[in-house]
């Protein structure tokens, strides 16, 4: 009942129905999402006559082996269909470990397992009234808000192009292993951009920028794809205000998602608007049980 599709072969009209009407719907799992973080290096796994599916994109690492990995910005992928069936997901995850060779991959909040995978932390703010929603944010997050007459008078909260942002965003990027990492980061901001689905919102303070926000943006989410700040007005909180005016203008009608962290001291400034916590499992491999597989020994 399962069958392993190539790029060429999906039916994207079915598959995307499909991912549309699924219980688990993620904006990651689009094809723009998709096409563009992997650079059209996916196939999906489809069960009947896309009942359900499975997106899977990989890498090729030393010309000829397929080594499986969720792209970056590309928290997380799994099964979709219209609900959730444990005996669909486990025959999906048997099909998945036997044929590929698997480095990360990432299932999302709502698949359920008959063994156990190991969790990651995401945080989800699901449609509300905004102000049931900012009701809820920590004291802390609220005094963050609170912001004085004279940042007050000086500042400004608006979107901005990519070519606006892109010297503040090289110079403030965090967590790129080199150039060449950094280079293809902004490429990928720059791919949605023209893909009409990069939001950047800007804190300008005395008409400088000093804050970054980008989003990913589709028709029922918004999703948190990085945070750029200016170390030496990090005090001002433009970051939580920028957060906020994004939450105020769209949290009616689309999900936001932080994108979960490992890092401490972000997962707190996430908490601080009292999102909500969904665990998702995971496969992660070491390059030793990958060789292993692959070489059978």
């Amino acid at each position: 009942m399962i069958r392993r599709l190539k790029y060429n072969e999906i039916d994207f009209k079915k598959y995307t129905e499909c991912l549309e009407n699924s219980e688990q719907r993620k904006y990651s799992a689009t094809k723009d999402f998709l096409d563009v973080t992997s650079g059209k290096n996916w196939e999906i796994l489809v069960y009947g006559d896309y009942e359900a599916i499975m997106p899977i994109a990989f890498e090729r690492k030393f010309g000829c082996i397929k080594l499986v990995i969720n792209p970056k910005l590309c928290q997380q992928l799994g099964i979709f269909s219209k609900t959730d069936v444990t005996e669909i997901n486990d025959a999906f995850l048997s099909f998945f470990e036997a044929k590929y060779n698997i480095w990360y991959y990432a299932f999302n909040d709502v698949n359920k397992f008959s063994k156990n995978l190991k969790e990651r932390k995401n945080f989800l703010i699901y449609p509300a009234d905004y102000n049931e929603v900012r009701q809820k944010y920590s004291p802390k997050r609220k005094r963050k808000l609170r912001l004085d007459a004279e940042i007050l008078q000086n500042s400004e909260v608006r979107e901005v192009t990519m070519n606006e942002a892109i010297d503040f965003i090289s110079q403030n990027t965090i967590g790129a292993k080199d150039e060449e990492d950094k280079k293809e980061f902004l490429q990928t901001f720059s791919d949605f951009e023209k893909a009409q689905h990069l939001k950047l919102t800007a804190f300008f303070y005395h008409k400088t920028i000093i804050n970054i926000i980008a989003v990913y943006s589709d028709e029922k989410a918004l999703a948190l794809l990085g945070t750029f700040n200016a170390k030496e007005h990090i005090k001002l909180s433009g970051s939580s205000v920028i957060i906020d005016h994004i939450i105020s203008e769209n949290i009616h009608n689309k999900i936001f998602d932080f994108e979960g962290s490992d890092v401490p001291a972000i997962e707190e400034f996430f908490r601080g608007f009292r999102p909500e916590l969904q665990m998702y499992p995971t496969i992660l491999n070491s390059k030793k049980q990958i060789l292993k597989k692959i070489f059978k020994f």
